[in-house]
């Protein structure tokens, strides 16, 4: 939720976030870096404030090659002078060679026509590069040739720019990756924070509490990363393969990281027609979802009964509601096709799922007026509400916020590999199988509320005191007083804590599929949910899910079906 005023950045912010993941890393992971880590982080802050200030702009850019001329900081001023003290280090190459694709990147389709005529005569850059590149070496003049790296004055002897490179791009990847403990967060995160655009929970944790606990570690997690870049670029998938290591990592972490990127290769496998080895990897994965894709790839390669057989240990033991839906669904078919009695039919939204029918005037569709994100969902919500009855169109929101307020302490538990820097929206480990059992004393006094009342006071304690602060569940944007209120005087306590318990056993899947709008009736204490389906549309799996959970435990909710009046 972005601040209701950003911050004014101090000139130099950056490298004051730069310093400070130095010094951090430095800190607490001093026993796992290299000589040439410890002597960069050493000599990082023994240089000029402007050749700190630009090699941290650099860091922080995409790319390891810069013109001068875009390198123009008001607090730096000129870059040559800043960049003198990075070439002595050997941190910055000056008049960097230039293969030709960095070449075409650097530089725009004027500064090159002089050297590629083509270009003036209309073709563009990404054309020629292409062309050029995949024409034989014969048949070009060495003034055109790709072959090699050379230096700009070689490409454009009358550009008076310079190209400089960084050599130290990696090894500041690598220490970001040691401080964040994953490759998605950047430096970005750190902007976003000191505009107070982004703020996060601070939690108390030790300086041993850190990512990675050995280099091998670092190197394991790079090591992944590159092989998942790899399958998504398009490299051979049975070469990806044979790199991963064949045997599970000690670290449980980094075993989930394994896994999935067995089951995104299988997946890739499938999608490419080469069935037999999808199931290979399968039948070796251990990734949620896997044993459902290997009794569907079973059955595809024409093995009804062993798919059979898979499916019917998986309905015994599902490992979650999503497996046991879509087992549910593939039994009928495949004791069909392996020659077994008729399992009984899959259960629709369940009994106490009401319906609603709307015919609207085409007037309550989207207008102009109302915006893009104006849809079927505010018709039916316009349509349903009343002076009496007020609809919300809340959708995951509400459910999600009021599990996060309520569940805060016990979400933001300081535990070790939990939190390791000061920019964690939620814990590391949310997703890992073991998230609510290392707190399960913590989520138990939480729900224990609901049970003794004082939960109201919590959560809107909590609504207060962390307004705005980033959490995997608080949809800060969609909630505010007056919703909050209306939901804790006619939600029972009871759901709510039925609803908190099956998030908490499938976070990842389970905090999806909640219907679109609640309807409120404050002076009876009273509630309805309800999904929203416009013509055409049909419930989707986890929806189905859970208004078959909302069922079962004699919650309101019903499927409103729109359909449009003709004009």
């Amino acid at each position: 939720m972005p601040a209701p005023h950003a911050q004014q950045l101090q000139p130099f912010y950056y490298l004051d976030n730069f310093q400070l993941v130095l010094d951090w890393v430095g800190e607490r992971y001093r026993d796992l870096l290299d000589d040439e880590e410890l002597a960069f982080i050493a000599r990082f802050r023994q240089l000029p404030q402007a050749s700190r200030a630009l090699l941290t702009r650099m860091v922080m850019r995409k790319g390891e090659l810069f013109r001068a001329s875009k390198l123009r900081y008001e607090e730096i001023g000129a870059p040559q002078p800043a960049c003198a003290a990075l070439q002595a280090l050997g941190w910055v190459e000056h008049d960097a060679p230039l293969a030709m694709p960095a070449l075409f990147s650097l530089f725009t389709k004027a500064e090159l026509s002089p050297r590629f005529p083509a270009l003036a005569r209309g073709q563009n850059k990404a054309g020629l590069l292409a062309q050029l590149l995949a024409a034989p070496a014969d048949t070009l003049s060495s003034a055109a040739s790709p072959a090699a790296p050379r230096p700009l004055r070689d490409w454009l002897p009358a550009c008076d720019d310079t190209v400089y490179r960084i050599t130290v791009l990696a090894l500041c990847e690598r220490l970001r990756l040691m401080f964040f403990g994953n490759c998605h967060q950047s430096w970005t995160d750190f902007i976003l924070s000191d505009l107070g655009i982004y703020r996060y929970e601070q939690v108390a944790f030790c300086r041993a509490s850190r990512s990675f606990q050995s280099r091998q570690e670092v190197d394991d997690y790079l090591f992944l990363e590159q092989c998942r870049a790899g399958a998504e670029a398009g490299e051979a998938l049975d070469t990806v393969l044979q790199a991963l290591p064949a045997t599970p990592f000690a670290n449980p972490w980094l075993e989930s990281r394994r896994q999935a990127l067995l089951f995104q290769i299988a997946q890739q496998y499938e999608r490419g027609g080469d069935l037999p080895a999808a199931l290979a990897v399968l039948q070796n994965c251990s990734q949620r979802g896997a044993r459902a894709r290997t009794i569907r790839v079973l059955e595809l390669l024409h093995a009804p009964q062993q798919a059979l057989a898979l499916a019917e240990t998986a309905a015994g033991e599902p490992e979650s509601d999503a497996e046991s839906q879509q087992v549910a669904r593939m039994l009928p078919r495949l004791r069909r096709l392996a020659g077994a009695p008729k399992a009984a039919a899959v259960a629709g939204t369940g009994a106490g799922t009401a319906r609603i029918d709307l015919r609207l005037p085409p007037g309550a569709g989207p207008g102009v007026e109302d915006g893009p994100e104006y849809g079927v969902e505010e018709a039916a919500r316009r349509a349903l509400a009343s002076a009496e009855a007020p609809v919300f169109y809340v959708e995951n929101g509400l459910i999600n916020s009021l599990f996060g307020l309520l569940c805060w302490d016990a979400i933001f538990t300081p535990l070790p590999g939990a939190f390791f820097h000061p920019f964690h929206a939620a814990p590391a480990d949310l997703h890992r199988p073991d998230f609510h059992a290392r707190r399960q004393a913590q989520f138990a006094r939480c729900l224990g509320m609901l049970d003794d009342g004082s939960y109201r006071q919590t959560i809107q304690a909590n609504f207060a005191a962390k307004a705005g602060l980033l959490s995997p569940f608080v949809y800060w944007d969609l909630l505010d007083a007056r919703l909050l209120e209306l939901a804790l005087d006619c939600i029972a306590p009871a759901h709510l804590k039925q609803w908190c318990m099956r998030i908490l056993a499938d976070i990842k899947s389970n905090r999806s599929g909640l219907p679109d709008l609640i309807q409120f009736w404050p002076a009876e204490r009273r509630y309805r949910m309800i999904e929203v389906k416009g013509p055409g549309d049909r419930l989707q799996d986890n929806q189905l899910r859970w208004l078959s959970f909302c069922a079962a435990h004699a919650m309101p909710t019903a499927v409103c079906h729109v359909e449009w009046m003709a004009p």
